[in-house]
């Protein structure tokens, strides 16, 4: 994909360093010369120096070609006006760091796809919502370091019409992962062992980010990429 990122701080290098690592086209847009110059020499990732709220700036950094756009500057004021240019150039999903709930509005009408609030902020969040779209974090548990995350059972998993006892009892559903819930046909279902997991079920996962990973590939899921850890 064709990511731009506006600010390029402490975060905006985490998310480069790993969106570059999986291979993604990414161009870093930050006012700092310096940090421009460090990104391109630490990541490889283009970069220009300049205002992400400044035509020009936008158009030099090519967003008309862009897939994606993510906002992490440090003002809300900035993040809107960068959202809502980067919609005015037509890029689909855009998704920004949101210092103030108050904007939560103001962001939805701008065309961001996702404001993820500073409070509940993890670089893992933004890189799961890049990446992977099947897969949707509902909470965050013990600071960060488990979630509940939601993933859509496809049409050929191999765990499809098996019993929830049955997956739990294979050794390589990992035995740390608990089966929270399942949606199905506008119902939320409370899971028990004989309750089985049918295509297009969207299942409750609650664990650590590696076992979350290896219960999404066993339900058909991929998640390799998503739970890549950064260095």
């Amino acid at each position: 994909m064709y990511i731009v990122v506006a600010g390029a701080g402490l975060m905006g290098q985490g998310l480069i360093k790993h969106l570059v690592g999986n291979k993604h086209d990414v161009v870093a847009i930050d006012v700092d010369e310096e940090v421009c110059d460090r990104v391109y020499r630490n990541y490889g990732a283009v970069s220009v120096n300049g205002d992400a709220t400044d035509v020009a700036v936008l158009e030099e950094a090519k967003i008309e070609r862009a897939d994606v756009a993510v906002g992490l500057m440090g003002r809300d004021a900035n993040n809107l006006s960068f959202s809502l240019l980067a919609d005015g150039y037509g890029v689909d999903r855009i998704f920004t760091r949101m210092r103030n709930s108050k904007y939560k509005d103001a962001y939805r009408a701008a065309g961001v796809t996702k404001a993820i609030n500073i409070v509940d902020l993890y670089l893992d969040q933004f890189t799961l919502e890049i990446e992977q779209p099947k897969l949707q974090r509902a909470a965050t548990l013990g600071g960060g370091e488990a979630s509940i995350v939601v993933v859509e059972v496809p049409k050929n998993s191999p765990a499809a019409n098996q019993t929830i006892a049955k997956i739990t009892e294979d050794k390589r559903f990992p035995r740390e992962c608990v089966i929270a819930g399942i949606y199905r046909d506008d119902e939320f279902i409370i899971p028990r062992g004989d309750q089985e997991i049918l295509p297009g079920d969207r299942v409750f996962l609650a664990a650590a980010f590696s076992n979350i990973r290896k219960a999404a590939n066993f339900l058909g899921v991929e998640s390799k990429r998503w739970f890549r850890r950064f260095g």
